[in-house]
C-alpha cells in the first residue's frame, strides 16, 4: 500500500473540498418529479383539512368556512404566531450570557523560553517550559452587559407591539373576508334561484328561433316581419346569456372565497331575506366608532411606539456600557500551581465619538413623532370619509332596491297579461317570450339591487371596523364557528349601528 505524506493528504483533502464548493454554485433547476410532488403537497395544504359540505350553506356557514380555510387569513394567523415567537426570542436576550467550553490543545514541540536582565541584558535563566505539549481545557463563563440589556429590553417592547400590529392585520383580513363573502353570497343565492329559469327561457327562445327560421324558409310570413321577429329573439338570447354569465361568476367567486375543493357542489340554503334596516343613529356616532375600532388606526398607533423604541435604542448606545464578568477555568497542565481558578471583572466603556449623534437623534425624535402623528391623522380623515360615503351608499342602495321591486311588480303584471292574451301566432308567442325575458331581467335587477344593498351594508360595517369573530371560541368546527360569528355580528350591529328612535336595539340583517 503506497505511503502518502501528511502534506500530500492535506492537499488532496483541500482540493476535494474546493471542487465540491465550486460544484455547489452551479444552478440546479427543479425536476419535473419535484414539481409534481410540490403541486400535490400544495393542494393537500389547500384542501386536505376541510370539513366536507353535508348540508346547504347558510350565510354564516359561508363566513365560517371563508375564515377557517381562507389562505390569506391563515397567513395572518401564522404572522401573529411568528411575531409572538420573535418576542420570546428577543426577551431571552436580556438574560446574562452563560458560556460553557471544553477543548483539547496540543503542539509538536515544547513551549518555553529564556529571560534576560533588563539593565544588563545578561541571560538569567536557562531555557525552560511551564506548559505541557498536550492538555485539556474547560471553562464556564458568565457575562452581563448593561447596554445589551437595554437594547434587548427596547427590542422586546418592539416585538410586543409588533404582535399587536399583527393582530390588527388579522382583524382587518377577517373584516375584509366578511365583506367579500357578504357581497358574493347574496349574488350567488340569487344565481341559484334564477339560473334554472334563465336556462328554461333560453331553451324556449332557441325553439322559437328555430320555428321562425322554418317559417322564413316556407314563406309563411312576410320576410321583413320574420326577420324582425328573429332579431328580437336574438336580442333576448344575448341579454339572457350575459345575465347567466354574471350569475355563474357569482357562484364561482363564493366558492373561491370559501376555498372549496374543485368539484364541490355548491348549494346555498334558501332563507328569508333579512330586511334592509334604516340607519337611524347619528353619523357622528358612526365616525366615533370607526376611530375607536379600525385596525389600520390601531396599527399605525402601535407603529409609532415601535419607531420611538428605535430611537431609544439609538440613544441608549450613546451612554457608558457596564460589563460584569465571572468565569471558572480548568487546565490540565501539570506545571500549573492551580489547575482550577475563577475570574471576575468589571468594565466600563464609552464611545466618545458617538456622543456627537445626540443632537441629530433629538431632531429625528421630534420629526419621527410628527410624521407618525400626521400619518395617523391623514388615515383617520380617510376613514371618516369612508364612513360618510358608506352610509350614503347604503341609503342609495336601499332606494335602488325600492325601484327594482316596483319594476318587478310592473313586469310581473305585464307577463300575466301576455300569457292571458296568448294565441297560436308567432307574434303572440314572441310577446310572451319578451314579457318573460323582461320579468326575468327585473328579477335579476331586483336580486342585484338586494346584493348591492348587502354589499353597501358590508362596506359600512367594514368602515366602522367592527369585529367578526368573538374574543374566545370554544370549538372550531364549522357549525360552532358559524353560530359564534352570527351571535357576534348581530350583537355588534344591534349595539353600535341600528338604533331606533325609541332607543331600543334590534338584531339586524347578516
Amino acid at each position: 500500500m503506497p505511503h502518502y505524506s501528511p502534506k500530500t493528504l492535506s492537499l488532496a483533502i483541500a482540493s476535494t473540498l474546493l471542487l465540491s464548493a465550486c460544484s455547489a454554485l452551479v444552478p440546479k433547476p427543479y425536476t419535473a418529479e419535484e414539481k409534481s410532488e410540490r403541486i400535490l403537497d400544495d393542494r393537500a395544504h389547500m384542501y386536505g383539512q376541510q370539513e366536507p359540505v353535508t348540508a346547504p350553506i347558510t350565510f354564516y356557514d359561508a363566513v365560517a368556512r371563508a375564515l377557517k380555510y381562507n389562505l390569506d387569513y391563515r397567513l395572518k394567523l401564522m404572522e401573529s404566531a411568528l411575531a409572538s415567537d420573535l418576542r420570546d426570542v428577543s426577551s431571552h436576550e436580556m438574560l446574562p450570557r452563560l458560556v460553557a467550553s471544553a477543548g483539547y490543545s496540543g503542539r509538536n514541540n515544547d513551549s518555553g523560553g529564556t529571560s534576560i536582565g533588563i539593565q544588563d541584558g545578561e541571560e538569567s535563566l536557562r531555557a525552560s517550559t511551564s506548559q505541557e505539549r498536550y492538555r485539556d481545557l474547560a471553562g464556564l463563563g458568565l457575562s452581563w452587559s448593561l447596554l445589551d440589556f437595554g437594547v434587548a429590553y427596547y427590542r422586546t417592547q418592539q416585538k410586543s407591539d409588533q404582535i399587536l400590529m399583527a393582530e390588527e392585520r388579522r382583524r382587518k383580513v377577517a373584516q375584509n373576508v366578511l365583506q367579500d363573502v357578504r357581497n358574493a353570497y347574496w349574488r350567488a343565492l340569487g344565481a341559484q334561484r334564477l339560473l334554472p329559469e334563465v336556462n328554461r327561457l333560453l331553451a324556449r327562445t332557441e325553439q322559437a328561433l328555430d320555428a321562425a327560421r322554418q317559417a322564413e324558409a316556407k314563406g309563411l310570413l312576410p320576410r321583413l316581419e320574420i326577420l324582425a321577429y328573429q332579431r328580437a329573439l336574438l336580442d333576448s338570447i344575448s341579454l339572457l346569456t350575459v345575465r347567466r354569465q354574471d350569475l355563474e361568476f357569482a357562484q364561482a367567486e363564493l366558492a373561491a372565497l370559501m376555498s372549496l375543493p374543485p368539484g364541490t357542489q355548491l348549494v346555498l340554503a334558501e332563507q328569508t331575506e333579512p330586511a334592509l334596516q334604516p340607519i337611524e343613529v347619528d353619523i357622528d356616532r358612526l365616525e366615533q366608532l370607526s376611530l375607536q375600532n379600525r385596525p389600520e388606526i390601531m396599527e399605525e398607533w402601535y407603529r409609532k411606539r415601535v419607531n420611538e423604541n428605535d430611537l431609544k435604542i439609538a440613544k441608549a448606545q450613546l451612554w457608558p456600557n457596564v460589563g460584569l464578568n465571572w468565569g471558572y477555568q480548568y487546565d490540565s497542565n501539570k506545571y500549573l500551581y492551580n489547575n482550577h481558578w475563577s475570574e471576575t471583572g468589571v468594565q466600563v466603556s464609552l464611545n466618545l465619538l458617538r456622543l456627537m449623534q445626540l443632537p441629530a437623534l433629538l431632531n429625528a425624535e421630534g420629526s419621527q413623532g410628527a410624521t407618525d402623528d400626521t400619518r395617523r391623522v391623514a388615515l383617520s380623515m380617510a376613514i371618516l370619509t369612508q364612513v360618510r360615503v358608506g352610509a350614503l351608499r347604503y341609503q342609495l342602495a336601499r332606494q335602488e332596491m325600492d325601484f327594482a321591486e316596483e319594476g318587478l311588480r310592473v313586469d310581473e303584471g305585464l307577463l300575466d297579461y301576455a300569457r292571458a292574451a296568448r294565441s297560436s301566432s308567432l307574434g303572440s308567442e314572441l310577446e310572451v317570450i319578451r314579457a318573460e325575458g323582461r320579468y326575468l331581467l327585473s328579477r335579476y335587477q331586483r336580486e342585484a339591487a338586494y346584493s348591492s344593498a348587502q354589499a353597501a351594508w358590508g362596506r359600512l360595517y367594514n368602515s366602522i371596523g367592527l369585529d367578526v369573530l368573538p374574543e374566545a371560541i370554544d370549538k372550531h368546527d364549522i357549525k360552532s364557528l358559524s353560530r359564534e360569528i352570527q351571535n357576534t355580528i348581530e350583537a355588534r350591529q344591534s349595539q353600535s349601528l341600528l338604533l331606533t328612535t325609541q332607543g331600543s336595539t334590534h338584531a339586524v340583517q347578516p
